[in-house]
């Protein structure tokens, strides 16, 4: 077959396409209808996570996984914001790696608030300001972020999903690297940049912000000072990247937390996140870890944060493979709570690979 007749082949396809693609559209406003009726939530990354699973299996190639998983990912978040604009509250300004978790879990055509605190973003989501928001909670490198941990003592969101985004970090600014005397940005992304400090820029003065976003907007008014901060930030706020990929290791990943007020649906690869309470006794944790093993459900994660009401009181974090909903999890958690002083399940979602 030659060229032309090939090209006429594949803009035939193309156009079948475009009228499945439209097709879909409007089946997705009927759900969108139907869930405004029942009154259910927009936002189901259960049914997301179903979806995509199920055409990776059905998949027989050529198109490579990572293509289709791209390209549904698009088509399903074109789709939720066909259903309902949602308004996403992250730690801003606008460009932090927060913002660009939000945008992968929401698609552009979310409406996404920045907000000053992982505390406010709390407290919005709770007073309905917002129907979502999305904060960090641990970096591969340095560990936890134990504000978002803490505020899950007070509050009663739930978590929806995970995001897991690999993080680069780069050294903006407008002049030239040897002229630089501060550098601007977040804890973690200080912490995560030590050892490249150290070497390149000994004498600098390191000065920690709310976000990297607020770096770079430092950066850009004030002379012979830099931030670390995404290429992304580099872009908006029009710095000169002055060294790239600056952090200690390689394999750089952050992990945040998508909250709402409600629980996400089972997918079939799920994990779920509990936190609780035990009487300090000798044995006592072991107890309490002792129904996972019994119903052979792997445990992800263990963390540990005092109640910061009584000295030397302790509450556990815990990560774990499956749903609140399937047998083996209600078993353990059912007997856990029966040892425990408290138990709440801050979400189940699917797992994020």
């Amino acid at each position: 077959m030659d060229l032309k007749k090939l090209r006429e082949e594949i803009d035939e396809i193309d156009s079948k396409l475009l009228e499945l693609l439209n097709r879909r559209a409007e089946k997705v406003l009927e759900v969108a209808r139907a869930k405004s009726r029942a009154k259910k939530s927009y936002y189901s990354p259960g049914r997301e996570k179903r979806i995509l699973m199920r055409l990776i299996r059905e998949n027989k190639g050529p198109l490579p996984k990572e293509a289709l998983e791209e390209i549904f990912h698009l088509i399903l978040k074109t789709s939720l914001a066909l259903e309902k604009k949602l308004r996403v509250g992250y730690l801003g300004p606008p460009a932090t790696f927060t913002h660009q978790a939000a945008l992968k879990a929401f698609g552009k055509g979310a409406e996404f608030v920045p907000m000053r605190s992982i505390g406010q973003i709390f407290t919005e989501v709770e007073k309905n300001q917002v129907d979502f928001g999305v904060v960090p909670v641990e970096n591969s490198t340095e560990g936890v972020v134990s504000h978002t941990l803490d505020m899950f003592l007070d509050s009663s969101l739930k978590i929806c999903s995970e995001i897991i985004l690999e993080i680069s970090h780069h050294l903006l600014g407008r002049g030239e690297l040897k002229n630089i005397t501060k550098v601007y940005s977040h804890s973690q992304a200080l912490a995560q940049c030590q050892n490249w400090l150290e070497e390149n820029l000994p004498k600098a003065k390191l000065i920690e912000v709310e976000s990297t976003a607020r770096a770079a907007q430092k950066a850009v008014k004030e002379a012979n000072s830099a931030a670390i901060a995404s290429d992304v930030a580099a872009s908006l706020y029009r710095l000169r990247v002055l060294a790239s990929h600056i952090e200690d290791r390689a394999n750089n990943y952050t992990r945040f937390f998508v909250i709402g007020r409600s629980y996400a649906e089972r997918c079939g690869n799920d994990k779920t996140s509990i936190l609780f309470s035990i009487k300090d006794r000798v044995g006592a944790l072991y107890d309490m870890l002792s129904p996972f093993r019994k119903q052979g459900i792997n445990l992800t994660k263990i963390e540990s944060r005092p109640t910061k009401k009584r000295p030397w009181e302790y509450v556990f974090f815990v990560d774990f493979i499956g749903h609140k909903d399937d047998e083996p999890v209600k078993k353990a958690l059912s007997e856990l709570e029966e040892k425990c002083l408290f138990l709440r399940v801050l979400g189940s979602y699917p797992r994020e690979e």
